[in-house]
């Protein structure tokens, strides 16, 4: 861990500096808590164990400059070191890297790799790429994606721009993300817009899961048909609003699942994908465009698919010029 005041074994006492004023509960602590596995954090919030200025807080709640957080003693594995990267991973995100400056790396993260370690993954994206840039005292996630998603992903290599980009995020301004969807069946092409409201809810298996409903959060998406062939669409998505699983609950909400969403797709397109050879989550985050938080530069930032999601497409009869 990498603040030397905390010692896991005991109570520790944090307070909140102007740094991390407005910072979600769970992202303050998986940044404080270095190599702490996010599962365990996650347990101790839900547990009640976490409390700010003596109150219990939701993993989604935010902390404000000078708020006392208590973190409760740490049960952890005895050898809790990160493992070191694998020459083919190191090799991978050095390829997958489609920019970088002094404050910031843009990763055309591939699919089936976690952001971040824990939940039974020893090493994330995020935990590789602070040993490959072992002389940045900083890098952190500015954003996520789930492990099944390919595609562009943020990581802030100083403070200044991983708040400013978080800022844009917050307030729904600034930067915009575009997203290749493959969707079961013929999206009609008259469907620009879904607004749905969006709530979380856990099964009884302890699976998270995300659904429309009134009581939900608003969530709004842009859609836009690219090419339709005989059993899968594919999609342009641009989520306006940031929520879990947003885009794939949207699509299923339309009656047009993603293909090789496990989660969201129904026993029906599940053979589809069977018999389709589908065996993987085809959605890809492709564009990023925003304002440098340091430079005020402009970026356009392009992540293509990978040989397979285009293989798939080419299949589908859904291939495009990208």
């Amino acid at each position: 861990m990498s603040n030397p005041q905390i010692d896991p074994t005991k109570v520790s006492m944090v307070t909140v500096t102007a740094d991390n004023d407005g910072q979600r509960i769970d992202n303050f602590l998986v940044s404080t808590l270095k190599g702490v596995p996010k599962s365990l954090i996650y347990r101790i919030i839900r547990k009640g164990e976490v409390r700010v200025n003596k109150k219990r807080i939701k993993a989604d709640g935010r902390v404000t400059a000078g708020d006392e957080v208590r973190i409760p003693p740490l049960r952890l594995p005895e050898k809790n070191e990160t493992p070191d990267v694998s020459p083919t991973l190191q090799l991978l995100l050095e390829s997958a890297i489609v920019y970088e400056d002094d404050g910031l790396i843009a990763v055309n993260k591939p699919h089936g790799l976690a952001v971040h370690g824990g939940s039974g993954v020893s090493l994330g994206m995020i935990e590789a790429l602070r040993k490959m840039r072992p002389d940045h005292s900083f890098m952190e996630l500015v954003h996520r994606l789930d492990r099944d998603t390919s595609g562009i992903i943020l990581v802030a290599k100083k403070r200044s721009v991983l708040t400013g980009l978080q800022r844009m995020l917050v307030n729904k301004s600034g930067i915009s993300k575009r997203y290749l969807a493959m969707v079961h069946g013929r999206w009609p092409a008259s469907i620009k817009e879904v607004q749905a409201p969006l709530r979380k809810f856990e099964r009884q298996s302890g699976e998270r899961m995300v659904m429309v409903d009134a009581e939900g959060k608003p969530s709004h998406t842009r859609t836009q048909l690219l090419a339709t062939g005989p059993h899968y669409s594919l999609i342009e998505a641009e989520p306006v609003t940031g929520r879990t699983h947003q885009i794939r609950v949207h699509c299923q909400f339309q009656g047009y699942s993603i293909a090789g969403d496990e989660k969201y797709c129904d026993k029906v397109q599940q053979d589809i994908d069977k018999s389709q050879g589908v065996r993987r989550l085809y959605l890809h985050a492709f564009q990023l465009q925003f304002r440098h938080p340091d430079s005020g530069e402009r970026l356009l930032l392009t992540a293509q698919p990978d040989d397979e999601f285009v293989s798939m497409l080419k299949k589908a009869g859904c291939e495009i010029e990208l």
